[in-house]
């Protein structure tokens, strides 16, 4: 099946095949062009064309059309799927950066943050710092109440004082004295009482019943507790250690033994080496509760002839007062 169409003088074609009236005619298109440029051309022109040929040519067109549809989507929806909108992993990250929260800087924390954790830090510190309770330049007066724990014959309960001087917050000068009173029998265990009453063994007993020392304290550990509310409780950790002496009685009664040569001995004065520590408890900036534990070393006589090495450990346990106050 053919096509003919009549074209108007002065179009201007770039098919290089005609068909006229008379016949065929092949000219190459700048020969025509410059034919309709110089002196135009009378006449018409037929030109046929073969429908099967567009209609193979617009298939094979539907067919690339296919093949593109099926690689990029035939619609938005199919390419959104190709490449994808944005993922909310992106949306996050933008808007923590619009927030501050993070840098617009790849792998940086945000300044304000790193600012704010800074300040954080030096207000902890701060906190951790201030110290309310002072005991430089200050005395402390601390009457106290405990017993010997490491006898195994008798109880020996005690009383007694102690005063300190603070050099400075660590190093402080003390002055420590105790007294003991002697109970009789009333100070035996029941240990004792089988011995001596039943057994017939006669235990060596000796009663502290004084001391005094002078010695130092290091306190090298300070430190707070928080409690309900703002409450602060101030404590510091301190050593003891010095020298004194120490006031023993022999308990003869226990011994079995009166003789001149037990009752020369039966009170004796001892050379002591005093040790210990304990932990001081600040309630206020001019009062505080204190518990230690002291070791005092001596070797005495008994009967005159033999020496013997005590270790009496102390438990006490006191309230102490301070002065002068310090100012707010």
């Amino acid at each position: 099946m053919k096509l003919q169409n009549t074209l108007l003088l002065g179009v201007l074609f770039s098919t290089p095949a005609f068909a006229t009236e008379d016949g065929v005619d092949v000219e190459s298109a700048p020969s025509i062009a410059q034919r309709f440029a110089t002196q135009g051309f009378a006449g018409e022109f037929t030109f046929d064309f073969s429908l099967d040929g567009l209609a193979d040519e617009d298939e094979d067109e539907d067919s690339d059309d296919d093949d593109y549809d099926d690689l990029f989507g035939d619609d938005e929806t199919d390419m959104d799927d190709l490449f994808g909108e944005q993922s909310d992993s992106i949306q996050e990250e933008q808007d923590a950066v619009r927030s501050g929260d993070i840098d617009d800087r790849v792998g940086v924390v945000s300044e304000q943050i790193i600012l704010e954790e800074e300040a954080e830090v030096d207000r902890l510190i701060k906190t951790i710092q201030r110290k309310n309770f002072l005991k430089l330049g200050r005395y402390e007066f601390s009457p106290y109440l405990g017993f010997v724990t490491n006898d195994p014959f008798i109880n020996r309960y005690l009383f007694g004082v102690n005063g300190a001087y603070h050099a400075t917050e660590i190093f402080a000068f003390e002055l420590n004295m105790g007294y003991s009173p002697d109970l009789g029998e009333s100070d035996w265990k029941s240990i004792t009482t089988q011995l001596v009453n039943e057994n017939k063994v006669s235990p060596d007993i000796s009663k502290l019943t004084f001391f005094t020392n002078f010695g130092f304290q290091f306190s090298p550990i300070y430190g707070k507790v928080a409690l309900s509310g703002r409450r602060v409780i101030n404590f510091d950790v301190f050593g003891a250690f010095g020298m004194g002496l120490t006031l023993t009685q022999d308990d003869l009664e226990a011994l079995g033994n009166d003789s001149p040569e037990a009752v020369i001995t039966q009170n004796q004065w001892h050379p002591t080496t005093n040790i210990g520590g304990g932990v001081r408890i600040a309630v206020d900036d001019s009062f505080a509760f204190r518990v230690e534990g002291r070791s005092m070393v001596y070797i005495e006589t008994i009967a005159s002839n033999t020496l013997e090495m005590k270790n009496n450990f102390l438990l006490a346990a006191s309230a102490s007062f301070f002065f002068p106050n310090v100012g707010r």
